[in-house]
């Protein structure tokens, strides 16, 4: 953080006049011009004392509206400053800001109001710092001046934003999400129990003595195991499919972690059971339907940034084929793209930021419903909402 120095330009440009005036006394004997200078160079002493010798402290405490700041969303940062000393000081304060957040964080002090308050927006996702205050003051002349820090700083986090989307256009199973149960009468298990007339071959030790009561005739505990569709959304962050000059902000890698939290938050609100991987395996997020899963999951895309390589689609998803299929890349080519296989799952959705050529058709042609994707974030949902699913895929 730059600091300011203690001399104003004012000050800077009294001292040189002073100078000059006792130059100028000796070379024109000039005894007047002597005192004028002297006089000069005391008054910006003074002044340089007068707002350098007071001792200062003071305690500061910020409180944010929300937690968490979404990108483009506005939140309010109240400010309690309690200043300790000898008098209360006139001047302008202001907080310092971390370029992740935009906002007019400074105003005049003592404010009339007796709090300092402002609006910032989240600009960028990420973990940033607010802090510390730093309290300017002024002599009355305007010769000197004095900035200091007061208090800690605050830590704020900024998730990326999260757009509506579309319901999807095809439901795993009868209602989709978790709405759906299957049973599998199995025989043996530990989930539901449910009775059954005994037959042949079944244990002893199964008996439902209950229900053998109720009806007069042997009757055996069945289990249904009760199952419900999970969906998959797969972040691609390897580092050769995205851009990094530096620490500039990848447009393309923005919009691939604001769809994954979209797509997450919609499969969620469906009934789904939600998880959220990214392309080596590691796991953002879980949605289970708790509120502290929400956040969770957006406090691990806030930090999350384009590393390592990518790992083979079918070992991310394991034996076990999703209901819908997310998977979100940036730079794709056509070998790339034929690499890719939904392995049975029922809605497959591919984005990609940058495709190359023929890269998209190579995809389509293994089942996935396709989308590139751009700044508008949900059209791209919306070019690849599965309609086609509704027929014969849907039936598969």
């Amino acid at each position: 953080m730059r600091r300011r120095r203690s001399l104003t330009g004012r000050g800077a440009a009294t001292i040189l006049a002073g100078v000059v005036c006792v130059i100028v006394a000796n070379i024109v004997a000039a005894p007047i011009l002597v005192y004028i200078g002297v006089l000069l160079l005391l008054l910006t002493a003074l002044s340089f004392v007068v707002v350098r010798l007071p001792r200062r402290s003071g305690s500061v405490t910020r409180q944010i509206s929300t937690d968490l700041i979404t990108v483009s969303e506005a939140s309010k940062v109240t400010v309690r400053f309690d200043l300790r000393a000898i008098r209360v000081p006139r001047g302008l304060w202001r907080d310092a800001l971390p370029e992740a957040v935009s906002g007019v964080a400074g105003g005049e002090y003592p404010p009339q109001s007796g709090r300092l308050s402002y609006i910032i927006t989240g600009v960028r996702r990420g973990v940033w710092q607010i802090g510390p205050l730093m309290l300017r003051t002024v002599d009355p002349f305007g010769l000197a001046q004095r900035e200091q820090e007061f208090g800690e700083t605050r830590t704020i986090t900024v998730v990326p934003e999260v757009f509506t989307l579309s319901a999807l256009t095809v439901r795993v199973g009868a209602a989709g999400g978790t709405a759906h149960t299957s049973s599998s009468r199995l025989g043996q298990g530990s989930d539901n129990l449910s009775p059954r007339h005994y037959v042949s071959g079944d244990s002893m030790r199964r008996i439902h003595w209950r229900a053998t009561a109720h009806r007069g005739q042997l009757m055996v505990r069945q289990e249904e195991e009760e199952s419900s569709p999970d969906a998959l959304v797969v972040l691609d962050r390897g580092a050769r499919r995205w851009n990094r000059p530096g620490d500039a902000v990848d447009p393309g890698f923005e919009a691939a972690v604001s769809l994954c939290a979209s797509a997450a938050f919609l499969l969620a609100q469906e009934g789904y059971s939600v998880d959220v991987i990214d392309s080596a395996g590691n796991v953002l997020g879980a949605l289970r339907g708790h509120e502290d899963d929400r956040d969770g999951l957006l406090v691990a895309l806030a930090m999350i940034a384009p590393r390592g390589d990518s790992r083979d689609l079918a070992n991310l998803i394991g034996g076990t084929p999703p209901g819908p299929l997310v998977y979100i890349t940036g730079r794709i080519d056509e070998e790339d793209a034929a690499l890719l296989r939904p392995s049975g799952a029922a809605a497959a959705m591919l984005f990609a930021a940058e495709p190359l050529p023929g890269a998209m058709a190579a995809a389509a042609a293994h089942g996935w419903s396709t989308s590139e994707l751009g700044e508008d974030i949900a059209r791209a949902w919306d070019d690849a909402l599965p309609q086609r699913l509704g027929g014969g895929d849907a039936r598969a």
